[in-house]
């Protein structure tokens, strides 16, 4: 996926053509709430982010921070869940799973508490051993 446009990047892993404009509506109203749960999560502004359109751009969100560009994928199972969801229960499962997985580890990136245990009000981020170590603990050896 592109650094570019929300919505488009969005719709083409939907496979929505960007010119296909008739449901951007709902795919604009599911993308805010996923970024509603992403603030909720301690990702973006204290005060939310939203999209209108098209225009909006990723770098906007995310900015140059690419320890969080997890965050696409992210937004893409969500709001295909919301949106789309698909009809066999084993894919929802893996789906919901690999949310789970994201949720987790988009936590442990942005958490604000320092790795010696103080919030020193800067933004620690897990290093991929350390959420792996972290996985293990909370899911057992078996990958999600």
């Amino acid at each position: 996926m592109d650094s570019g446009s929300i919505l488009t990047s969005v719709k083409k892993m939907l496979g929505i053509a960007p010119e296909y404009t008739h449901f951007d509506a709902d795919i604009i109203m599911h993308i805010n709430s996923v970024f509603s749960i992403l603030t909720q999560l301690g990702v973006g502004a204290p005060g939310g982010f939203a999209i209108t359109g098209a225009e909006d751009q990723w770098s906007s969100f995310i900015g140059d921070d690419s320890r969080i560009e997890m965050i696409k994928s992210y937004m893409y199972h969500k709001v295909r869940l919301l949106f789309d969801p698909p009809t066999n229960s084993a894919v929802i499962e893996a789906m919901s799973r690999s949310i789970s997985e994201f949720e987790f580890r988009i936590n442990v990136a942005v958490d604000p508490k320092g790795q010696d245990g103080t919030d020193d009000g800067k933004l620690d981020i897990a290093t991929d051993e350390e959420v792996e170590e972290v996985l293990d603990e909370v899911f057992g050896k078996q990958k999600v």
